[in-house]
């Protein structure tokens, strides 16, 4: 393929990514929109949200090595139209309800074409230098469309109802199949590579029962059987997973693969970083709009840094990683996000220039993690796995956000919950979120309304340094973990000298 044509695949695969790493944030911004149009409770509007990048997490290891079988053109055309569909369903969707059911079918398109976009880089681009370099354009594009997605909803938000932050996807689905369809090479897949639905299924409910029993957890009344009964359904399922794929031939996860230290190391920073970018912009963009009073297109114009931060990381890092150890630049760069919360955190309240300088070296460092992750997961695997090999650091990575969202968005309601001391008379429900707390505001009078006010910002605010604390606390130990993991190796061809 000539120079341009390498570069236009790039570009195709691309802008496929960056809406499915933008449906996994743009509805941060909306939310209070939406939660108020639909009547969302706490709960539904968490599994608004968090219903895509987990089912994401648990079809991707099964729909990548399927594209390994069939080809990773036709798995990627075919998610774009079921992404196309499901974000019209999604735009219209009458009750929280709908809204969860389409947020899986979106899901699903998202799962059919991610791997395929990281695997057509790995087999288009075959030298070193320019792999790296598109590899970390496609990081860039995870990690900064990730953190873009408060920005996209916030700017359409000022003009139009919470359901255009899923119609603007449609005229880009239809660009990006008839480009496919015109520059992608039709290579056959494996057919006889066998292909495991049941363990597809095994891993999603595994993965969707332990995060409902965090969130169950994290509620300000729980329910201990349904928490206890969803670990334990999550717990059996993983576990029946793993002992199925260690005994097969043919795995959807090869965990022989993790026996590397440089595969497990950038699997693991994959997971972090998505972690932390995705839960600290979901507590970040609330608190712009619900302590600070901020429009949705203010509060995604100040979150702007971060994914203009990473957008630069990516490149730049992968313009580097030829000539560096990618294992050394996974745990510095997971120790400058760190960091880089910790002085967020003491500066949050300061001039806005201090804690603006504090999240973009943030966004650098989780834009640039990202990208040495994927390298150092692509470049370890052979290529007859790049499927399977794409598959499990996009897993990391919507398992991260997952994750981020439900352990920390939990940790935030529970914070909040016991910091809030309600004034007589008022719904228990206001203590759920500060949401709720505002919807109660409304129905009392002016000066009740100002004091609970008061109180659940206050609350919010005690619950938002619990919760950045805890990121900078888990960014730090992972950079920790990590470089005691990889400091002992050798450097080897593809990942720079020491």
């Amino acid at each position: 393929m000539s120079t341009g044509g390498r570069w236009l695949v790039l570009a195709i695969v691309s802008s496929a990514l960056l809406l499915i790493v933008i449906d996994m944030t743009v509805l941060y911004t909306a939310l209070p929109a939406l939660t108020r149009d639909l009547a969302a409770t706490a709960t539904e509007k968490l599994w608004i949200v968090n219903a895509y990048p987990l089912v994401v997490a648990g079809l991707l290891p099964g729909l990548g090595t399927l594209g390994d079988r069939l080809g990773h053109k036709r798995m990627f055309m075919a998610g774009l139209v079921v992404f196309g569909l499901a974000s019209l369903g999604a735009a219209f969707s009458p009750d929280p309800s709908v809204l969860i059911a389409t947020r899986v079918v979106l899901a699903a398109g998202a799962a059919m074409m991610m791997p395929a976009t990281l695997s057509l880089i790995r087999l288009t681009f075959r030298d070193e230098k320019e792999r790296a370099f598109a590899i970390g354009i496609w990081s860039a594009v995870a990690s900064g469309g990730a953190a873009l997605g408060p920005v996209v909803g916030g700017v359409l938000l000022e003009h139009f109802w919470w359901g255009s932050v899923f119609l603007i996807n449609v005229p880009v689905v239809v660009l990006a199949l008839v480009a496919s369809a015109v520059m992608l090479a039709n290579r056959p897949g494996n057919s006889s590579h066998p292909w495991d639905l049941y363990g597809s299924v095994q891993v999603m409910v595994g993965l969707i029962g332990l995060t409902y029993a965090v969130k169950e957890f994290g509620k300000r009344d729980p329910s201990l059987p349904v928490a206890g009964l969803a670990f334990a359904v999550g717990l059996v399922a993983m576990v029946v997973f793993i002992r199925r794929q260690l005994a097969s031939s043919a795995p959807l996860i090869d965990f022989s693969l993790f026996a590397d230290p440089r595969f497990s190391a950038g699997a693991a920073t994959a997971l972090v970083a998505s972690a932390a970018l995705v839960g600290v912009e979901l507590v970040f963009s609330q608190r712009l709009q619900l302590v600070l009073g901020h429009s949705p297109l203010e509060a995604g114009l100040l979150i702007l840094p971060i994914p203009l931060s990473a957008f630069v990381a990516g490149p730049l890092v992968g313009l580097m990683l030829p000539h560096f150890r990618a294992e050394r630049m996974l745990w510095v760069l997971l120790l400058l996000t760190g960091a880089a919360l910790g002085v967020y955190l003491a500066c949050y309240q300061s001039a806005s220039w201090m804690w603006i300088a504090a999240v973009s070296v943030m966004g650098f460092g989780v834009g640039g993690a990202m990208t040495a992750a994927s390298s150092v997961v692509m470049l370890a695997a052979p290529e007859e796995r790049a499927g399977m090999a794409a598959s499990i650091e996009e897993v990391s990575y919507e398992l991260g956000g997952a994750l981020g969202i439900a352990v920390l968005g939990s940790l935030m309601s529970t914070l909040y919950t016991r910091a809030l001391v309600l004034p007589a008379g008022v719904a228990a429900r206001a203590g759920d979120s500060l949401d709720e707390a505002l919807l109660a505001a409304g129905a009392l009078s002016s000066a009740e309304a100002a004091e609970l006010t008061r109180l659940a910002r206050a609350a919010f605010d005690q619950a938002f340094v619990g919760v950045i604390g805890a990121a900078a606390t888990l960014l730090i130990a992972a950079a920790l973990i990590v470089r005691r993991k990889t400091r002992r190796l050798e450097p080897r061809r593809g990942t720079g000298p020491a």
